[in-house]
């Protein structure tokens, strides 16, 4: 199963979380896409198997995915301080993958009726998500 890790800015959420995914789930195979090189060198030291820069990486790497998983911003263009570019947003919301989206309030998205967590549990949240999508092979 093809797991896809998207994340910009620093990329911390991105590196917790494929950390938080190889401690509960050790034998999957990360791919990771930074928006900028600082996140995506952020989420390999998280442990991805791979990572890559930028839009065209994104792209592609949204066509093999089985699973995406990142912040909310990455299906909104603009998002993340501008780092979605409107391409990149498309691209994850029309993939044919299961997106599991972290609902983060921040960057001006704000999502109405989730209480506020700290973001280690909607890290939780996110791999017990995961755990289902593997179970039930994509």
């Amino acid at each position: 199963m093809e797991v896809l890790v998207i994340d910009g800015q620093g990329g911390r959420i991105g590196q917790q979380l494929i950390k938080a995914i190889l401690a509960r789930y050790p034998g999957v195979e990360i791919t990771a896409i930074g928006t900028n090189s600082l996140a995506a060198a952020a989420m390999l030291k998280g442990g991805a198997a791979r990572a890559a820069t930028g839009e065209n990486a994104l792209l592609v790497a949204c066509r093999r995915a089985d699973v995406i998983l990142g912040p909310l911003g990455i299906v909104i263009a603009d998002a993340l301080m501008g780092e979605i570019s409107p391409a990149m947003a498309v691209a994850v919301a029309q993939a044919r993958a299961k997106r599991i989206l972290i609902p983060l309030n921040q960057c001006d998205n704000l999502v109405a009726g989730v209480a506020e967590m700290p973001v280690g549990r909607l890290l939780d949240s996110a791999v017990a998500e995961l755990g289902k999508a593997l179970e039930q092979g994509g």
